[in-house]
């Protein structure tokens, strides 16, 4: 799209809105000096968009039917074939649906976005394809992902398949839901707060998010770059480490910057044990005023099973892991609002491949605000409130109060090979109903993340396990390690799942 030069009313009102008087001789005079300036624009118009094609022909796929879709898990089914030989032969695999799939619809649990159309892979589904899985569809998740709940979808809740009217988490609500039910075998959710972790608590299963970066989030629309992450999600913890060994790969074509030296020895060191480990019992992650006793001493007595395999277990503090979700939430908010909305999909000061197309099919979000829920109305309202109100001040700090837990752990993590806690305090709640008000909405979005969010700040490796029941449905125990030592958690975890 050529680039409409601008003339003198243009400039006018852009100056004005940026508080800069021009006089009438200025404004001629700049008039030339931007449209100078826009020639640049015109060039990178006519240059083509570098983006990866994928190599695996697919059809569009087509919606699920009701009976196909009792837990309305699934937004889009699909049959995508990819590579015939790799470690994923035979995995069935469904994507999160803010994972972009080239030529398969995606609405990221939106109503301003139903219809967008992707025309690139996001670089871990290119990786999955090339490991012989086999795409079964894309897998519902939260409004914008703003949700802990699994009640915010546009299209209707998802309902944990344990038990029908019960959350399945979110905000990667579907792929848990699907991974519990038997659907597929693997699913790729990302994790902003938690969103790996709390359906996996939830609905019983396994969901890990890795070190920062070490997983890339190209061909995701983001929500805040600096806490955006991707995680496998499956029934086993091999399965788990599996997935991951396929995900970190780097796409060689695309262009991007390469990341940390990645190992793939995720299956390798699986049964190393635990027995050299040393874990501490983290004092804050438990006790909330919303904690379940039974949740907590169900995560008490699977730290008891870690010793009796040969662990050493005993207790720690962290008190500034109480204050991270207060931390977590200017990042979260501001950060969103700005990036996600404001900036269309994106926004700026972000390395990696765009879609031109969703910051198109986004940008009329702005006409579309009636389709919004309260959780993401609420979020919109405090960040653009506290953005003009504070201008940048609290996610400034936020910024760097994170850096003061980062070394909080890290200073622990000098003693400790892991760090255990609840993955949430609560097992699986009810679904709010369809004409609840909006306080529970919310309360029932942001109620569970009290220890998940401390991760996605330090950015270090965590992985929520199933450790117990509580009244039938299942309770989270989740570990988080050292930076880049996701074999070492992972072979706890599968330690701890086949005691």
């Amino acid at each position: 799209m050529p680039v409409e030069k601008i003339d003198d009313e243009q400039l006018k009102a852009v100056s004005k809105s940026l508080n800069i008087n021009l006089s009438e001789d200025q404004i001629a005079e700049y008039k030339e000096l931007v449209n100078g300036t826009l020639q640049a624009y015109d060039l990178v118009d006519g240059l083509e968009n570098f983006l990866p094609i994928s190599k695996y022909p697919r059809d569009k796929g087509r919606p699920p039917s009701d009976k196909e879709n009792p837990n309305n898990a699934w937004y889009w089914l699909t049959d995508i074939k990819g590579s015939e030989e790799g470690i994923l032969k035979g995995k069935s695999v469904a994507f999160k649906d803010n994972i972009m799939v080239q030529n398969v619809p995606m609405m990221n649990g939106s109503s301003t976005l139903e219809g967008f159309v992707p025309e690139v892979d996001a670089t871990v589904v290119k990786n999955v394809l090339d490991a012989a899985g086999v795409i079964k569809g894309k897998a519902s998740c939260e409004y914008f992902c703003t949700s802990g709940g699994s009640h915010t979808n546009a299209k209707g809740p998802v309902h944990n398949p344990i038990r029908r009217g019960y959350s399945s988490g979110g905000s990667s609500s579907g792929c848990g839901s699907l991974i519990a039910s038997g659907d597929v075998h693997l699913a790729v959710g990302t994790d902003h707060g938690g969103s790996c972790r709390i359906p996996a608590s939830f609905c019983g299963i396994v969901g890990m998010k890795a070190t920062f970066g070490l997983v890339s989030c190209d061909g995701i629309m983001p929500i805040e770059t600096t806490v955006d992450y991707v995680g496998p999600m499956s029934k086993t913890v091999e399965d788990c480490a599996l997935l991951l060994e396929v995900l970190i790969r780097e796409d060689q074509e695309s262009g991007s910057v390469p990341k940390m030296p990645k190992g793939d020895g995720y299956l390798s060191k699986l049964k190393d044990g635990c027995e050299n480990l040393k874990i501490g019992i983290l004092k804050e992650g438990f006790n909330f005023d919303n904690s379940e006793p039974a949740v907590d001493k169900a995560v008490l007595e699977a730290a008891d099973q870690f010793k009796k395999m040969g662990a050493t277990v005993e207790p720690i503090s962290i008190p500034n892991h109480r204050f991270a979700t207060a931390i977590w939430t200017p990042i979260y908010l501001e950060g969103l609002v700005c990036s996600s909305m404001h900036g269309n999909g994106y926004g700026k000061n972000a390395e990696g491949y765009f879609s031109p197309s969703l910051v198109d099919a986004h940008k009329d979000w702005r006409t579309l605000t009636d389709g919004f829920g309260p959780q993401t109305e609420l979020i919109m309202l405090v960040g653009e409130y506290i953005s003009q109100k504070y201008s940048s001040h609290f996610y400034a700090k936020s910024q760097n109060l994170r850096r003061l837990l980062r070394r909080d752990y890290e200073v622990k993590f000098k003693d400790y090979d892991l760090i255990l806690m609840p993955t949430l305090p609560m097992v699986a709640t009810e679904i709010p109903k369809h004409d609840a008000k909006a306080q529970e909405i919310v309360s029932k979005s942001l109620e569970m993340a009290v220890n998940t969010p401390a991760a996605d700040l330090t950015g270090h490796p965590s992985i929520s396990i199933p450790c117990g029941h509580h009244n039938g449905l299942p309770i989270g125990l989740m570990l988080t390690g050292r930076f880049f030592e996701e074999s070492k958690l992972l072979a706890a975890a599968y330690a701890f799942e086949n005691r």
